[in-house]
């Protein structure tokens, strides 16, 4: 996905940055597919990433209208397309693991929050408040508004980084940061990136 390139949003018909759409293809059997990755071939639709557009186009049958054809939509559309975005970020934090652009563990993101900024904050929905809490402080007291990711499980950051479970972990600047800030920035339209309850923790 090219982030200086436009599309035109089926619900809005505005003209948008790719990086503030989705795209939906169409199948060889009429099937609407999330293609949020905007690889499939043939012909495909765009729409903003918010679960209320993906929702309007569904209701509206606005699909079948770009297809030039009826097109099944299938009713949880925004839920798949969630889906597959949240499966992009945690790929994109495997690839910064292999490519040594991130850091786990309590004891290894505070050494690196002292010396020097973090692309992307990534924090257990479900892991404790106080370590999370002293890691964003650290790094804001230092660093100014460091971005904060909170919509994913320790079991979910672990199997991304190869290990049980993840508590805490911080993106360098990298290829991988940048791409993970895109998808997760598409993802914050359909989930909470960072939980109502963490509200001292909001970027």
């Amino acid at each position: 996905m090219a982030a200086d390139r436009e599309r035109r949003c089926v619900v809005a018909r505005e003209v948008l940055p790719e990086a503030r759409l989705v795209r939906v293809a169409f199948g060889p059997d009429d099937d609407v597919v999330a293609d949020v990755a905007a690889k499939l071939p043939g012909r495909g639709a765009w729409v903003e990433a918010t679960r209320a557009a993906v929702d309007t186009a569904v209701r509206k049958n606005l699909f079948t209208r770009s297809a030039g054809r009826p097109v099944k939509t299938p009713a949880d559309l925004a839920d798949r397309i969630e889906e597959r975005l949240a499966a992009r970020c945690l790929d994109f934090l495997g690839l910064a693991r292999r490519a040594g652009e991130v850091v786990a563990g309590f004891d290894k993101v505070r050494a690196l929050v002292k010396e020097s900024a973090p692309a992307h904050l990534v924090e257990a929905r479900d892991g404790a408040a106080d370590g999370r809490e002293k890691i964003v402080r650290l790094a804001r007291a230092a660093w100014g508004d460091v971005p904060v990711a909170g919509c994913f499980t320790a079991a979910e950051l672990g199997a991304a980084l190869g290990r049980d479970a993840v508590g805490h972990a911080a993106l360098l600047k990298g290829g991988a940061a940048a791409r993970f800030a895109a998808d997760i920035a598409r993802l914050g339209g359909f989930r909470d990136i960072v939980p109502g309850a963490w509200a001292d923790d909001r970027g």
